[in-house]
């Protein structure tokens, strides 16, 4: 596993207790090994974050970002994230809420061959 500032899991375990909505739709497509039989975690300290979805065995993790997103500090703070978690050769899979919402089986996709990808 990858290091993180052990500060986080409370928040992180309160971040599971309230997952939003594509979160939790996310989570019941990805759980028990549904993708390529491999293990997702879900709000995963790593490093000084909390990352939405982490597979450790595809080196991805898979961020959803609501509307804040869309704001210019929080793209900043994002792609500073992303070049972070990059640095420990993980690839990043960014969607919105309403994209897993709404276009599940799309996101799925996505997602599915990421993982065969990586492999």
């Amino acid at each position: 596993m990858e290091s993180y500032n052990p500060k986080l899991k409370e928040n992180a375990r309160a971040l599971r207790a309230n997952m939003t909505d594509a979160e939790q739709a996310l989570w019941y497509r990805v759980r028990r090994k549904q993708i390529q039989g491999v293990q997702f975690y879900r709000q995963k300290p790593l490093l000084a974050f909390i990352v939405d979805f982490y597979c450790p065995a595809a080196k991805l993790v898979v961020e959803l970002d609501g509307s804040q997103h869309v704001e210019a500090e929080h793209r900043i703070k994002d792609r500073d994230r992303d070049a972070a978690l990059a640095g420990l050769r993980l690839r990043v899979l960014r969607f919105d809420n309403r994209q897993v919402l709404l276009e599940t089986d799309a996101v799925l996709a996505v997602i599915n061959e990421a993982v065969k990808g990586r492999l």
